[in-house]
């Protein structure tokens, strides 16, 4: 006779990155006959996954943490399990701060952290189950991560003190993880990790990205692979052949290039020069016809001078981002900018990272002008307010802009081609051809 378990609702806040190791953590919940519900309110017990990577993600995770541990004292639930990278970056201080949480996991040492929150349930690991994900996405698209940790020292980033060094996941278990994706329909694969272009590196001492692409576009099934945190610096520059010569890669880059002027990438300690990164995202716009680029900005770093953020403006201007979002500095613990005063005051932040946004949300309208009664291959995502909406090799899911499709015929998971007979600052509109 089967034990009733206690239902559980699981919240992940934060990155893809996150979102990754909560579909582990709920596929060896569901292998254990445990129940996951949606609403936190028939939940006899709740695992946050939480985010430390700037102090607005510190804020949600602390703010969902206290939630959670006010409910357990109206007695509305039983258990507050917390882990991810809140959790591994200051888990002596809150463990001190907000005792009612049962227990503190890390995001480190994912197995164990996993045993532990099945062990503190009633279950056990699964080892049959490597590779295996339930997935929070849409059936037909994945986030694939290929690495853990990060190398860099870029000055204002905690995440290599909250995860560590790099590890590159080995390219049998990404290959099976991709070939059990596809078996369940996936068709979209979205590569991610703290720096994507390092893959290998630890293994076997080289840059073995551009190899993992090509391995992972011969998965049947899989229509799309996207290529998402591919840091400039030592950039291997075979991987633009390979996304060029390769049918089912989208011919796609996310590179957070973060500023612009030597100044303040020295200091942010990027370990490259804008003539070097100029000339890196030249020579993918060259070779990779079609491309589209997209990008992050962070404004209001302690040494960016108002001439640097002039300089940064004029070329976002100038080069014309396809895709780009703008991040106010946040001044974090334990990172070597910490040591430098937070000088820039957080209305000035505001005002930059307004202005940024508004010259691109000229370039959007501009770039998105110029669709108008072309066709594109687009996959639909969902059902919303009357209308099909899915995306184009130019857009990721969650952060770029969508495609708004007329017909009231389609299935989502499918790919259709679209005219587009209108557009907005931010999205497309368009009828199945």
């Amino acid at each position: 006779m089967k034990i009733k378990k206690d239902k559980v609702k699981l919240i992940t806040l934060g990155c893809s990155k996150n979102l990754v190791d909560s579909e582990f953590i709920l596929s060896q919940l569901k292998s254990n006959d445990i129940e996951i519900v949606e609403d936190e309110n028939d939940a006899e017990n709740v695992i946050i996954n939480t985010c430390g990577f700037i102090e607005s993600a510190k804020k949600e995770s602390i703010d969902t943490i206290i939630n959670a541990v006010d409910r357990k004292a109206k007695g509305k639930l039983k258990n507050v399990y917390v882990a991810g990278c809140l959790s591994d970056r200051y888990k002596a201080e809150l463990e001190k701060e907000i005792p009612e949480v049962d227990m503190y996991f890390g995001a480190t040492d994912k197995p164990n952290t996993i045993i532990g929150i099945l062990k503190a349930l009633g279950g056990n690991y699964k080892d049959e189950l490597l590779g295996e994900r339930s997935l929070t996405t849409p059936a037909h698209f994945a986030y694939l991560k290929i690495s853990e940790g990060c190398d860099n020292p870029c000055s204002f980033c905690a995440i290599p003190i909250m995860r560590g060094i790099h590890r590159s996941k080995p390219a049998e278990q990404i290959l099976m993880e991709a070939q059990i994706l596809a078996s369940k329909g996936v068709k979209e694969l979205i590569i991610i990790g703290q720096d994507t272009t390092y893959w290998g590196f630890d293994i076997n001492r080289k840059r073995e990205l551009s190899k993992l692409l090509k391995d992972l576009s011969l998965v049947k099934g899989i229509e799309w692979i996207r290529l998402m945190y591919a840091y400039p610096s030592r950039f291997p520059e075979d991987v633009i052949s390979v996304i060029n010569g390769t049918e089912n890669i989208c011919k796609y880059i996310d590179m957070p290039v973060q500023h612009i002027t030597d100044n303040v990438l020295k200091s942010m300690r990027r370990g490259i020069t804008k003539k070097n990164l100029t000339g890196l995202l030249e020579k993918m716009r060259n070779e990779i016809p079609g491309i589209a680029l997209r990008t992050t900005f962070i404004v209001g770093y302690p040494d960016e001078t108002e001439k640097d953020f002039l300089e940064l403006s004029d070329f976002v201007k100038e080069f014309e981002f396809d895709r780009l979002g703008v991040f106010t500095y946040s001044h974090e613990d334990g990172t070597a900018a910490a040591e430098i005063p937070d000088r820039i005051p957080a209305k000035e932040k505001l005002s930059r990272q307004k202005h940024i946004l508004d010259i691109q949300k000229e370039i959007s309208v501009k770039k998105n002008s110029e669709t108008k009664g072309s066709e594109l291959k687009v996959l639909v995502d969902r059902k919303e307010n009357g209308y099909f909406i899915g995306r184009s090799y130019r857009d990721a899911p969650e952060i770029d802009q969508e495609v708004y499709i007329s017909n009231k015929d389609l299935t989502t998971g499918n790919f259709i081609n679209v005219r587009i007979f209108d557009y907005e600052e931010f999205d497309l509109f368009g009828e199945k051809i």
